[in-house]
């Protein structure tokens, strides 16, 4: 059981205060888009995404305390007032906290593989995760997934290709070892230097109406 911290940084959002759905704009204090990182860890990537992209509202989402202390910490070491911290499960805060087409972007990287077979169950981004997700993304919306895990990558990499409402953005492959521009995470970065590969993933939606 993880040890809760309290956490006091004005960029912390509590999952308790937030309303269903919140009235990001009024967070935020402007109709900037609205952008989810589902898995902050310690906030290395989101506090460069945040920073690169002023013009976001950037949500970094993430189930362990610890984690979202770090990211605070490293957002405002940076000043950066584009972005918020929420603690949460991620399924549960999707259906909560965000209105349908409300999301320009999503990223997800390298999420707990469960690399065990009678785990895999239990890992995050599946067929049931995207249909979940699918209303929630304005047309044109960017999904990006990143694993160092290779069966994970391969079944996210070819589950995408059978989803409708989405374009393959690295088209002809399925997926990549590395993105131009990408972050990469301190986590990344130590598998690759181990000379294990990143699968890098990304999709996005037509100009469906979500359903």
């Amino acid at each position: 059981m993880q040890q809760i911290i309290t956490i006091n940084s004005p960029l912390f959002l509590p999952c308790a205060d937030l309303t269903s759905p919140p009235a990001w704009q009024q967070i935020f204090g402007n109709p900037n888009p609205l952008v989810l990182e589902i898995g902050c860890g310690t906030g290395d990537f989101a506090a460069e995404m945040a920073s690169r992209n002023p013009g976001w509202n950037y949500l970094a989402l993430d189930f362990y305390n610890q984690g979202c202390l770090k990211t605070c910490k490293r957002a405002e070491k940076r000043e950066l007032a584009n972005i918020r911290i929420i603690r949460d499960e991620a399924r549960s805060f999707i259906r909560r906290c965000l209105n349908y087409s409300s999301l320009r972007a999503v990223f997800i990287n390298c999420p707990d593989p469960w690399p065990k077979r009678r785990q895999r169950k239990r890992r995050l981004v599946n067929d049931e995760f995207i249909n979940l997700l699918k209303p929630y993304l304005q047309p044109g919306a960017d999904f990006f997934f990143a694993t160092d895990f290779d069966d994970y990558g391969m079944d996210v990499a070819n589950m995408m290709v059978q989803k409708t409402g989405f374009v393959n953005m690295l088209q002809p492959d399925l997926w990549r070892y590395s993105l131009p521009d990408y972050p990469l995470s301190k986590y990344m970065l130590r598998f690759m230097g181990e000379g294990k590969n990143i699968y890098f993933i990304h999709y996005q939606t037509t100009g469906e109406c979500p359903v």
